[in-house]
Parts: structure tokens; C-alpha cells; sequence
């Protein structure tokens, strides 16, 4: 059984990527460029994945993406477009839409069910305001990260501080309606204040701070933070996130970084609270994927590096015990 806790899937379809197509026919007429594709239905299928935490991923402008969004009815405009999508591909018998924990424990039952998507949503612009959550609460968003980069309610990913007034305002009230809080992208000052303000953490796709620096990553403490709230961290296949001063056009990491970094939590809060995150396809390819992990069916064989006895869990197990349990 694989989980898998980040997949931008809508996203790459907004790209215009035909996840429905094989990944040969993708990979021949891919409109996005210098980033080979990995993930298509077929391969996650053939890779044995079973459920995800499918993304809304709202794009802000910046030089290197000048289409993306300015103000916040851009960013609904993306978000909307991409729930959009998932609906279509659940009209179309690709994957069924999971909302609470019994409908996760019913899907994994089902031998022969599509994909389960539960939707997050990464980098909170698209939620207008406070008011606004319930609205994405009812649409099926299940889990919500506020940062990515810099957003209107938290520092994130290399833009410091810590949340806003409205984002206290608006984590406060994702713990009262239920929707679960992903650290992933958070800055350390934003960290922890959401970590005072839910009960319920985790962190989607986040490596460790401890071989790779950048507060895109995990200190020691935040992980413990993590596993005193009862989550689980997900582990990101980027080998710029698992190899210390690893640039583009480097060999790619081996899979003993992505085990070193997967024993260091362990170390730290257990093996129970290792799950994967991949993030495959998420702005990077084949190119930037550990080696050995040139399509999604690789997957399951890139944790034969890490002891036998918890491979089961950190490929599924563990993320099967939290989404049952708290969503």
C-alpha cells in the first residue's frame, strides 16, 4: 500500500500535462520544458498508490512565473479552476474525492478503487478571508498549509515572519471547523505560532534541516513539535532538499540521502511518524528525482534502502493511521 502525502496534480494539469495519457505519449508532446514528467494515472497506478493529498497550488507572480497571480481573486481564480479539475477526473472514473477518515478506511478496503484524492491547500491566498474558509471546507479541502512563499497570512518558503493578524485569525478557525494545518513552506516564526493556535500538525512534504539548510526545511524541534501533536512528516523527492549544495546539472542524489534523512526523524519522534511526500512533478523532473526514481512506479522500490520492518509504514501505513484517525 503506497501514500503518498503531496501530489500537485490539478496544478500539472493547468500546465496543460494529459495525466490521463501514458507517460511515453506524455513525455512526447509535454508542454512544459526542461522538466521531464514522471507522474501520469497509469504510473500511479503501477506504482501502487492508493490515496494522496492531491493540491489546490495557487502560483504567485514572480520573474521566473510572470503569469502567476497578483491579489487574491487571482489566486481563487487558479484554485478554483484546479478543484475544477479533480471533479472532472472523478466524473471520469479517475479518481474519487475522500473527505473524512471513514472514507479513507473505505477506500483502502476497495481493492479495485480509482485513486483517493484529499484535497490540501498549499499557500492560503485563495481563502479570501476568515469567512471564507467554510467554503473550502465544504468543497472537500480537508488540509491547509498558509505559506508558501510569502502569503497574506504567514512568512514561508526563504520570506521570513511569522503569521499575520489574519492568519492567526484564520489558523484559530481552521481548528474549530476541522481542517488540519500543513507546516510545509511555513517560516520558524510562523511555525510556531500556528503551533500554538491548532491541535493538529503535520507536515506534507518537508525534509530535514539537519543535512540541508533553508527555512524550507525542518529544524530538530519543529519535527518534535510535530510528533507531540500527533502528526507525521512526509519526506520530498527533490534532491536540492536531500543533498546539501546540490545544484541543477548535478548527478542526481542517491537514495541514502533520502534514508538518511528518513532515520533522522526516526531518531527523533520514531518510525511510526516517516511517511513519504514526494511532491514528483512538483516544479522539478526526472532530472532533479534521486536517482533510480525516473517514473511514479519507481516509488515503492526507493525505500529499500531503509530497514525492512518499517518500509511498509513509511510507504503507507503511517499516513493510513493519521488520515483515518484525525480527518
Amino acid at each position: 500500500m503506497l501514500i503518498d502525502g503531496h501530489l500537485d496534480l490539478a496544478f500539472n494539469a493547468a500546465l496543460g500535462r494529459d495525466l490521463t495519457l501514458p507517460l511515453a505519449d506524455l513525455r512526447r508532446s509535454d508542454p512544459v520544458e526542461g522538466e521531464t514528467a514522471t507522474v501520469t494515472f497509469a504510473e500511479m497506478q503501477a506504482g501502487g498508490l492508493r490515496v494522496c493529498f492531491g493540491t489546490l497550488f495557487a502560483l504567485p507572480k514572480t520573474a521566473e512565473s510572470p503569469d502567476g497571480y497578483e491579489d487574491h481573486a487571482g489566486a481563487r481564480r487558479q484554485a478554483l479552476g484546479q478543484l475544477d479539475q479533480y471533479r472532472r477526473w472523478e466524473d471520469g472514473g479517475h479518481l474519487r474525492l475522500l473527505k473524512t477518515g471513514a472514507d479513507v478506511a473505505a477506500h483502502l478496503a476497495s481493492e479495485d478503487a480509482p485513486l483517493g484524492v484529499v484535497l490540501l491547500m498549499e499557500g492560503a491566498d485563495p481563502v479570501r478571508d476568515v469567512d471564507d474558509l467554510a467554503f473550502w471546507g465544504a468543497a472537500g479541502v480537508r488540509l491547509l498549509g498558509p505559506a508558501w512563499g510569502r502569503t497574506r497570512y504567514a512568512g514561508g518558503t526563504a520570506a521570513p515572519g511569522p503569521l499575520t493578524a489574519a492568519g492567526r485569525e484564520l489558523v484559530t478557525a481552521m481548528a474549530e471547523q476541522g481542517i488540519m494545518l500543513d507546516a510545509s513552506h511555513l517560516d520558524d516564526a510562523s511555525f510556531w505560532d500556528a503551533a500554538e493556535l491548532h491541535p493538529r500538525l503535520i507536515a506534507t512534504h518537508a525534509n530535514s534541516r539537519s543535512f540541508v539548510a533553508g527555512n524550507r526545511h525542518l529544524t530538530d524541534d519543529m519535527a518534535r513539535a510535530i510528533a507531540q501533536k500527533d502528526g507525521v512528516i512526509g519526506l520530498v523527492y527533490h534532491s536540492r532538499f536531500l543533498q546539501a549544495g546540490w545544484q541543477d546539472g548535478d548527478v542526481r542524489a542517491p537514495l541514502q540521502s533520502l534514508a538518511a534523512h528518513a532515520a533522522h526523524y526516526a531518531d527523533l519522534i520514531g518510525w511510526n511518524r516517516v511517511a513519504l511526500g514526494t511532491d514528483l512533478d512538483g516544479g522539478f523532473g526526472q532530472e532533479k528525482c534521486p536517482a533510480g526514481v525516473n517514473t511514479y512506479r519507481d516509488v515503492p522500490g526507493s525505500v529499500d534502502p531503509l530497514p525492512e520492518q518499517v518500509r511498509a509504514g513509511v510507504l503507507g501505513a503511517n499516513w493510513a493511521r493519521w488520515m483515518t484517525q484525525y480527518l
